[in-house]
């Protein structure tokens, strides 16, 4: 008995001593998975229990990653709950820096002086980047610039550098911007488009105009006085009053004489009204550059008058002060700066009165302001052309605004000879029949240019189109020579070359050039084509675009109707 409890005493001792052999494991360290371990490594490898603890050890490390994928979800869950229910942040836009390190900030139409969280250096904020804002309207992040915002056209550059935007077209309210860091040192001129950032507070951005695609050419084509045909009177009264002034300043200053601000251009279509136009700066700007040694540069600012009629109340009248601010800023550049209004008779109409109204109401008096701002502006010329200058409101035409009036007339039969003779020109192919014929090119040409001219001014029954009855009993009969115009001796010559392109294609020649029954088709066809004849109600009108006063006409019978009705009568008798 004894012994036994000896034996259990000692066999006491023994579990004490084993116990005491097992690891001690801190807080973290007490995990299932490690005890579990620490049992396995305990048991022997043969032992039947050890597959129940390799199961075990399974199970539980399956549990445990499911639970941690639980906690990790759980934890994403609180993080999108605690976003999902924390405030709004506002945005506003930064208006700019105070002393204190506070901000100036726009939400809208309010504006808010605010703090600064320490973490967003408002040192490196610009005006009009957009900033988050907390429920205390502090600033507490920056998120850049806006990337949209309204388009709107500069209506003034102040003087400390902000913009006057809007107030031109109907519906828009004028406001003044600021300027946007990255615009804040851009040179920016009167009618330039710029955007806004969606307060409409500050303008982040500014773009070409795109109006200058338009209306304005900053060149314009090489054309010589040479080019110009039969018009010798017209352009020694346009280079009286343009260039001059410009070529002799100091003689108009001594006589104390103000050099011309603008010239009208009338007459009827097609006889070189545009290419006058053209000529005049081409050669006044080469002359005026040769003259004072100075690389100078014209600026043809060509105005397609219908092109500027806008539905929009006020719109007209806008592009009517950016063409014009346009010329005074390229003038002070140092340009010759021509202003060429065509078919001016279309945006310069003469102003109605009633309760009926047209646009020519508002447009004319600005054009009219913005000519008198003129007065001390040098090197700028407006041109203006017409085939109905009695329709321009006479307030237009009054001198000191347009001051000299030039008739550019219908060609005589001199003229009809120098234009042919300046578009058959040396480069042209001749038939080499008609060279043979005179001995050479040279003879050639001039004995074509001469019998198309004696062809078109022939006055005889097949030439005869019009006849025109006049109150006091008589009757004038036009023939083609009083048709005759530049574009239409221009048509008749391509004729020509088309009826010499087509025959050298026929025949498989490169000997084929323009002959003479060529131009003698060319002259029938396009008088034929332009026999067009208005109605009774338009008479005016129409005789006007020929150059014919209508005021004793009764009325007008076309000769080929006539013609053609003789011929029915004599076949029915």
């Amino acid at each position: 008995m004894a012994n036994d409890r000896n034996k259990g005493k000692d066999n006491g001792r023994d579990r004490r001593d084993s116990s005491s052999e097992i690891p001690v494991y801190n807080q973290t360290q007490i995990r299932s998975l490690a005890v579990l371990d620490e049992v396995i490594s305990r048991t022997e490898p043969d032992d039947p229990k050890i597959q129940y603890l390799l199961l075990l050890r399974h199970q539980l490390e399956v549990d445990e990653q499911q639970f941690a994928e639980a906690q990790e979800l759980i934890g994403k869950y609180d993080e999108a709950y605690s976003k999902l229910t924390q405030p709004a942040n506002r945005i506003a836009v930064f208006l700019g820096k105070n002393e204190d390190g506070t901000a100036n900030i726009a939400m809208g139409d309010s504006d808010f002086y605010t703090n600064v969280d320490p973490n967003v250096s408002v040192d490196e904020l610009m005006p009009g980047t957009r900033v988050r804002v907390n429920e205390a309207y502090a600033v507490v992040g920056d998120i850049g610039p806006a990337q949209n915002g309204a388009i709107v056209k500069i209506s003034e550059v102040l003087s400390d550098g902000r913009l006057k935007i809007g107030g031109d077209v109907q519906g828009s309210n004028a406001r003044v911007v600021v300027r946007g860091g990255a615009i804040a040192s851009v040179d920016l001129k009167n009618g330039q488009e710029v955007r806004v950032e969606p307060y409409g507070r500050v303008a982040l951005e500014a773009f070409k105009s795109q109006a200058s695609n338009d209306f304005f050419l900053e060149s314009v084509a090489e054309v010589d006085w040479s080019k110009v045909g039969g018009q010798e009177q017209a352009i020694g009264v346009i280079r009286d009053a343009i260039e001059l002034p410009l070529l002799y300043p100091e003689l108009y200053e001594r006589f104390g004489k103000k050099p011309l601000k603008g010239i009208l251009l009338y007459g009827p279509p097609g006889c070189g009204k545009t290419l006058i136009g053209k000529a005049t700066v081409h050669n006044l700007t080469k002359e005026y550059r040769e003259r004072t040694k100075k690389d100078v540069k014209e600026y043809f600012m060509y105005i397609n008058g219908p092109k500027i009629l806008n539905m929009w109340l006020g719109e007209s009248e806008r592009q009517i002060r950016e063409i014009f601010s346009t010329a005074r800023e390229k003038a002070k550049e140092g340009y010759l700066v021509f202003i060429f209004i065509d078919e001016a008779e279309s945006i310069l109409r003469t102003r109605s009165s009633g309760r009926f109204t047209n646009i020519s109401n508002t447009v004319v008096p600005q054009f009219c302001a913005e000519m008198d701002g003129l007065v001390s502006l040098d090197n700028v010329v407006v041109i203006l052309t017409s085939n109905r200058p009695d329709y321009i409101d006479p307030a237009i035409l009054r001198p000191e605004r347009i001051d000299r009036k030039v008739k550019v007339v219908r060609p005589d039969k001199k003229a009809t000879h120098d234009i042919l003779g300046i578009y058959l020109t040396e480069t042209l192919p001749l038939d080499y029949r008609l060279v043979a014929e005179f001995g050479g090119e040279r003879e050639a040409r001039g004995s074509l240019v001469d019998r198309t001219s004696e062809f078109i001014w022939r006055k005889n029954p097949e030439t005869e189109f019009l006849e025109v009855y006049l109150r006091n009993g008589s009757v004038d009969t036009l023939y083609w020579k009083d048709l005759v115009s530049g574009a239409l001796l221009t048509s008749v010559v391509e004729r020509a070359k088309d009826y010499a392109i087509k025959r050298s294609i026929d025949v498989k020649s490169t000997k084929e050039g323009v002959s003479w029954e060529d131009m003698e088709r060319a002259v029938r066809t396009e008088f034929k084509e332009n026999e067009i004849f208005p109605k009774t109600d338009n008479l005016e009108d129409w005789l006007k675009l020929v150059d014919y006063e209508p005021d004793n006409v009764v009325s007008l019978k076309p000769v080929h109707q006539k013609k053609n009705a003789s011929a029915l009568r004599s076949s029915i008798i």
